[in-house]
């Protein structure tokens, strides 16, 4: 048997309808869709490593363990961490759970760490990573006892079949917003962008209708195709000095766009994040300072992660067609033991919470079913450890091209739900507008769990609903009063 032949037999080619090409190009496809995460975490994280509590200001430097480090060189020891992550997550989905889905640093988690519970509540950077830890940790101990897998089996079926198209809605608009086709507008809050006025809209929106004719002719990698594309379009239209620098790439002059702008970049590397780790053992020290503020970022920490990671599961899983009839993902525990894992780790040497990655709904539909589409994913984090700087030479507007795509297959989602009963009609029509409307797949969830157990007894029907399902119902309601509480400013720590 030759090597592909093992990969085949390891990884369950045969029993997937999968072959090695197909995942190949759906592992490159996830990770040109995730790939941004390399840059957008470290330049969020960063906020929390330089504020100032004494000051209220976000400083130009910091000093670690006795030794100051300036902006630069923290966010490339983030850049570092985050693909760390990663790549430790993504090995676990890849050869413990085989499932094709990407995990990294999640988007929302990190904006939480660093805006709310450092510069909000003034908890300090190292024990926020001591909470992250002890979420991971906690995460660990309920996905070997089977608890995570038994809550979430207890989310309502119409809960579970909107899941994906709400997931589609919400990237369709984030992609939207990002290539600049949705732009912000005070009368009506969002209006059409101006393609004529700007030119990532005008790009992004040729990219987006190549990509689109190529998808719907079947060509495989036409996501691919599509970012590239347009990220080659773009540093062209730059060298030909047809826009500025700064508006269709990453650099902000013409030495930045260069050949020897960017091979210069490549040497200056922090690859030491030693500091954040010793960061983090002085937070497991700081612990007992403010207990009760602890316990509430570490209680906040794992409810939204639990429920986010919960519901991207399912939602890119029906995409996948892993669900069973009850709309349930077998062995759930396993892609489950990969984001405790990564975030345990993660916490240590630095990075917020690890979670799935919704974008790898963008390698499923480029048909990748296995593991091995994962393990693709993790090696080009891996290649990406070596030439850090360059990553950002991928417009991030290009590859929110894919969640576009993505966002709009997963609409496919809805024709699951059964729209003559109203239960399933109101619980998934919350279920799938309210996740796009607070940009939360959590607050979604909790629309639909909350209404369903309501909606049932309202209809007489009180007996389909288990005692389960309405602990969990509570259980956000109880999530919401304490999280808005702290909002309003009604609880002081």
């Amino acid at each position: 048997m030759g090597a592909f032949e093992r990969i085949g037999a390891y990884f369950g080619f045969d029993e997937h309808n999968t072959d090695l090409r197909t995942e190949l190009v759906a592992g490159v496809t996830t990770f040109l869709a995730m790939a941004y995460i390399i840059v957008v975490n470290p330049a969020i994280l960063t906020d929390a490593i330089l504020w100032n509590h004494e000051t209220g200001e976000i400083q130009e430097e910091t000093t670690i363990n006795g030794t100051v480090y300036t902006e630069g060189e923290i966010f490339q020891m983030l850049a570092v961490v985050t693909i760390l992550a990663s790549i430790v997550a993504i090995l676990v989905m890849a050869l413990y759970a085989n499932r094709p889905f990407g995990l990294a640093p999640g988007m929302g988690l990190n904006a939480f760490f660093t805006f709310t519970v450092v510069i909000v509540l003034g908890v300090p950077w190292q024990v926020a990573l001591a909470a992250v830890f002890v979420e991971g940790l906690i995460f660990i101990a309920l996905t070997a006892v089977g608890a995570r897998k038994y809550i979430i089996e207890l989310f309502p079926e119409p809960v579970k079949f909107s899941v994906g198209a709400g997931i589609g809605v919400f990237l369709l608009f984030l992609g939207l917003q990002e290539i600049e086709l949705v732009v912000p507008y005070d009368a009506t809050m969002v209006t059409l962008g101006n393609v004529l006025q700007s030119p990532v809209a005008a790009l992004s929106l040729a990219g987006l209708v190549l990509t689109l004719l190529l998808y719907a002719r079947g060509m495989r990698g036409s996501i691919i195709v599509g970012i590239v594309t347009t990220a080659i379009a773009g540093w062209l239209l730059t060298f030909a000095g047809v826009v500025s620098p700064g508006v269709l790439t990453p650099g902000n002059s013409y030495e930045d766009v260069t050949n020897e702008g960017l091979v210069a970049m490549l040497g200056s590397v922090q690859y030491d994040f030693t500091p954040l780790f010793w960061g983090f053992v002085d937070g497991l020290g700081m612990i007992t300072d403010d207990p009760l503020v602890f316990a509430l970022v570490v209680f906040t920490f794992f409810f939204v992660d639990f429920f986010d990671t919960a519901g991207t599961l399912i939602g890119v899983s029906q995409i996948g067609g892993f669900l069973d009839e009850q709309g349930d993902l077998p062995d759930v525990e396993k892609p489950l033991m990969a984001d405790a894992v990564g975030t345990t780790l993660g916490a240590m040497i630095g990075t917020s919470t690890v979670t799935t990655f919704i974008e790898s709904s963008a390698g499923l539909e480029e048909g990748g079913r296995t593991g091995f589409t994962a393990l693709v994913v993790g090696g080009l984090f891996g290649v990406a450890l070596l030439v850090v700087p360059l990553m950002q030479a991928i417009p991030q507007y290009a590859t929110y091209l894919a969640l576009v795509v993505v966002g709009i297959i997963m609409l496919q989602g809805v024709t699951d739900i059964d729209w003559q009963n109203p239960a399933w009609a109101i619980s998934a029509g919350l279920t799938i507008t309210i996740m796009p409307l607070t940009t939360s797949i959590a607050n979604g969830l909790a629309a639909g769990i909350i209404s369903y157990p309501l909606l049932k007894a309202a209809m007489g029907e009180r007996r389909d609903v288990s005692p389960g399902q309405w602990i969990l119902a509570l259980a956000f309601v109880v999530y919401f009063v304490v999280y808005f509480a702290v909002e309003a400013g009604l609880v002081v720590f």
